[in-house]
């Protein structure tokens, strides 16, 4: 008796497994081609940034050897970052910061929340008595070689927060592009 289920069930699934060949050759037909042609594989896509989502806030937008270019204005060798302006900043190297370097970043209005440092081209450690003072007035000190700390200040800024940065230009020909002329 089970041995005639277990045939019956093979002769039902052996019929299902039949199909036509034209069933099994069908492909569905699209009116729309879905791979570019050979001329588009090598046109250049071309951003143009109209408006930044809050006018307001600062971006570093490229960086070289001799400074920074901030919301589009240039500025030559280290530079300080406050939510609505830039400053020169007296240093020269990450030796040079020190706790009245940074005085300037505990006397604003909104209080700073972070501050990221960038000590050109490599993660340099700054004094320990600079970064216990910093935390005890409440600022966080993000210590990063300047590309990504521009990178990082950029990002943070994005996201809407009271955010400082203190930047060394690297040494050497180091560049960061534009969005304009990385897309070109």
């Amino acid at each position: 008796m089970v041995a005639s289920f277990a045939l019956r069930g093979l002769c039902r699934a052996r019929a299902a497994l039949r199909c036509d060949l034209a069933e099994l050759l069908w492909v569905p037909r699209r009116g729309h081609r879905l791979t570019p042609a050979d001329d588009e594989l090598y046109q250049r896509t071309r951003i143009s940034l109209l408006q930044r989502e809050s006018p307001q806030s600062m971006y570093i937008d490229s960086y070289s050897s001799l400074g920074f270019m901030v919301n589009g204005n240039r500025v030559l060798g280290p530079c300080a970052l406050l939510p609505h302006s830039v400053v020169q900043w007296n240093v020269g190297t990450h030796q040079d910061i020190t706790e009245e370097s940074f005085s300037l970043f505990w006397l604003l209005e909104p209080r700073i929340e972070i501050i990221v440092v960038g000590t050109g081209d490599r993660t340099e450690r700054l004094q320990p008595g600079v970064l216990q003072a910093m935390r005890q007035r409440g600022i966080a000190v993000e210590v990063q070689d300047t590309p990504n700390a521009c990178a990082t200040f950029n990002f943070l800024c994005h996201e809407g927060r009271v955010t400082g940065a203190a930047l060394i230009p690297p040494p050497g020909g180091t560049v960061l592009t534009t969005l304009a002329q990385a897309a070109e």
